[in-house]
């Protein structure tokens, strides 16, 4: 693979549940060691484009090509692979409730049987200094931890298999400002550390900037502007233009349910 081939390449995806038509015909390129936000309104089809690239939901009809290789034609022992190869950060975290936090860290590595379970404390003390928690953390239950504390832990199950690829669901929902910008600049290091390619979807403006290289805006199921993530704030394009400002009037208009 070359720097000029995308790590991730999606081709006329679609995705529609019975008449609701949620993709329809994304185009877009990430390229390798770069992360990519994706903006968007609720129900814009943000978590649904990421879903069909992690391989949670099935598209309708489109291609999606890693590294190169359109992944519908992978078998089922190379599509495993490649998810191998994600990491995911997901909304609300998605810890385990009735395990330690060391064993949420490590999880998928005992699953697959590539660590010890004392090779697995080991391991999840070294990422969770990684995202700046002491290893005595470790043996608390996600419910004795805040919610800062559960996305770090969530951060360091993402990175522990030293995934090439890292998504990242609304990573700063639900969290005050500072916390948010911890968040993400434990994002910005990780993704730098690894050398991943990353994608993130946002409707954090403040985060969208700290985390992305580049961004694009999904509305109606469709692309309509790419670009640097510095420049979202002054993109030119209308509906961007709303979104991002918060603007009450503009070409977006609330649609009310019947």
């Amino acid at each position: 693979m070359t720097d000029s081939i995308p790590k991730i390449r999606l081709r006329g995806l679609r995705k529609s549940f019975g008449a609701k038509v949620v993709l329809d015909g994304i185009d877009l390129d990430v390229m390798p060691g770069t992360s990519l936000v994706v903006i968007g309104g609720s129900g814009s089809g943000k978590s649904v484009l990421l879903k069909c690239i992690i391989g949670l939901i099935e598209p309708d009809s489109g291609a999606i090509e890693i590294d190169g290789r359109d992944i519908a034609t992978l078998s089922s022992y190379e599509k495993a692979q490649a998810r191998a190869r994600i990491g995911m950060l997901f909304q609300a975290g998605a810890l385990f409730d009735s395990l330690p936090v060391w064993e949420n860290v490590v999880f998928g590595l005992l699953a697959q049987r590539k660590l010890t379970r004392r090779e697995g404390r080991e391991h999840a003390a070294e990422y969770l200094a990684q995202v700046g928690l002491a290893a005595s953390v470790g043996d608390l239950s996600p419910a004795e931890l805040s919610g800062g504390m559960q996305k770090r832990v969530a951060l360091a199950r993402a990175i522990a298999a030293r995934p090439d690829m890292l998504f990242f669901d609304e990573p700063t929902t639900g969290l005050d400002p500072i916390m948010g910008a911890v968040i993400d600049g434990l994002i910005v290091d990780c993704v730098k550390k690894l050398g991943s390619t990353a994608v993130a979807i946002t409707h954090d403006m403040a985060s969208a900037k700290r985390i992305g290289d580049t961004a694009a805006m999904i509305h109606k199921g469709r692309i309509i502007w790419n670009g640097p993530a510095a420049a979202l704030m002054d993109s030119g394009n209308p509906e961007v233009d709303q979104f991002t400002h918060g603007r009450r009037e503009g070409p977006i208009q609330m649609e009310l349910r019947r």
